[in-house]
């Protein structure tokens, strides 16, 4: 039986089915293993991972700790509790803001090599130049949310360094306009965003990109990028303190566990808190030379699993409202069996979004794409329903195209 324990309650002779973190290199050889000894757990512990789940059919048992399928049912019922809410209409259709959304996308992709490439020659980060882009995308945001959070997932695997911290600028400005913070302060938070990784320069690329698992050392080089990027922005003209603190924050945990600082719940900006949360959002459901990509959907139930130990709880429920559980631009199986790429969400539930249906499962072929409103009654959409979300790579198919 497989079941969920905090590592506190780890003992030698328990079996790790899944180490339960996703996001982040850990030193071990597999996700799963047995535990020999207490140096083992230790080693658990000290790498940030608070819960793990463990085979009881491989090793000792905790009696009273929940089974994977409770858990899935308690993550579940509080999804549900998320979805039901109102959505303000969008004021540009999406496919009118993706061609904008194009050019904005490659010029903060530009900007963000740009300044990376100007670190490592010692140069000093133009900040006019992240400002000049992140102004275009909040106004793109306000536009639309979705057309630019939709294109900032799609990327090649060499350029998840560049792409990631657009994305994640990206990210926090849609979230902060969710969570209705003014002009000012989206531009605060999506230029801190835009350059929360910059420490990453100063760590060896054969480090950044190595497949195998990563030593002790290795891991607190990688971890070291934090305090690199809060002394580079530091040293820089024109920046707020908001953005040094998103760099400095944006791997701290609300139980403790994160770093550099390891600070409690009380001592994290709510900046941090939510840039903790778009960091994780967008690094698992990235495609990299160590990782495969998750699914946007499967990243959301593990954040709602996480939250209340590593990430707020609340943030966590209202980065759910605003990304949707079906995403745009997502891949959904649907009951009919059909697969379909969400292209808006519902108004009434994040449940029941508009689909653009374009495979049929069945004959494994392609169809002449049409549209189903799942909020409508039945006859005009409504019939449809999502089994779940389905993989873009297992079915080799690009949903951007279909936006």
């Amino acid at each position: 039986m497989i079941k969920k324990v905090k590592t506190k309650e780890l003992k030698p002779g328990m079996y790790i089915h899944d180490m339960n973190c996703g996001w982040m290199n850990h030193p071990f050889m597999n996700n799963n293993l047995k535990i020999r000894d207490d140096a083992t757990i230790e080693k658990v512990i000290r790498h940030g991972i608070s819960e793990v789940y463990i085979d009881t059919d491989k090793g000792l048992d905790v009696i009273d700790a929940p089974t994977q399928d409770e858990v899935n049912r308690e993550i579940e019922e509080g999804l549900n509790k998320v979805v039901e809410i109102k959505r303000e209409a969008k004021e540009v259709p999406l496919k009118e803001e993706l061609v904008r959304a194009v050019a904005i996308k490659k010029e903060a992709k530009q900007t963000i090599t740009n300044i990376m490439d100007d670190v490592r020659f010692v140069k000093q980060i133009r900040t006019e130049q992240v400002e000049n882009v992140v102004e275009k995308m909040v106004d793109s945001i306000f536009r639309n949310h979705d057309a630019l959070v939709s294109l900032g997932r799609i990327r090649k695997v060499d350029e998840y360094t560049y792409v990631h911290s657009m994305a994640v600028s990206i990210l926090m400005i849609s979230f902060g306009r969710h969570l209705g913070l003014d002009q000012g302060q989206l531009m605060d938070v999506g230029i801190g965003a835009m350059l929360h990784d910059i420490g990453k320069t100063k760590v060896p690329p054969e480090i950044l990109k190595k497949r195998e698992p990563l030593t002790d050392e290795e891991l607190d080089i990688v971890r070291g990028h934090v305090n690199h990027s809060r002394a580079l922005l530091e040293e820089t003209e024109g920046l707020t303190e908001t953005a040094k603190m998103l760099a400095a924050q944006h791997h701290e945990r609300v139980d403790g566990t994160g770093y550099p600082e390891g600070l409690g719940e009380d001592e994290i900006h709510q900046y941090g808190k939510m840039v903790a949360i778009t960091d994780v959002y967008d690094a698992m459901t990235s495609k990299r030379c160590y990782q495969s990509r998750n699914e946007p959907t499967q990243v959301l139930r593990k954040l709602y699993e996480w939250s209340g130990t590593l990430f707020d709880r609340e943030l966590v429920q209202q980065f759910v409202r605003c990304i949707g559980i079906y995403p745009v631009g997502s891949l959904v199986h649907l009951e009919q069996q059909m697969l379909g790429v969400v292209i808006n969400h519902g108004v009434e539930s994040l449940l029941k979004p508009l689909v653009r249906v374009i495979f049929n499962i069945k004959r494994q072929k392609y169809i002449s794409p049409f549209d189903v409103d799942l909020s409508q009654p039945e006859g005009r959409g409504g019939e449809y329903r999502i089994l779940t979300y389905a993989s873009q790579d297992r079915w080799n198919i690009k949903p951007e195209l279909y936006l």
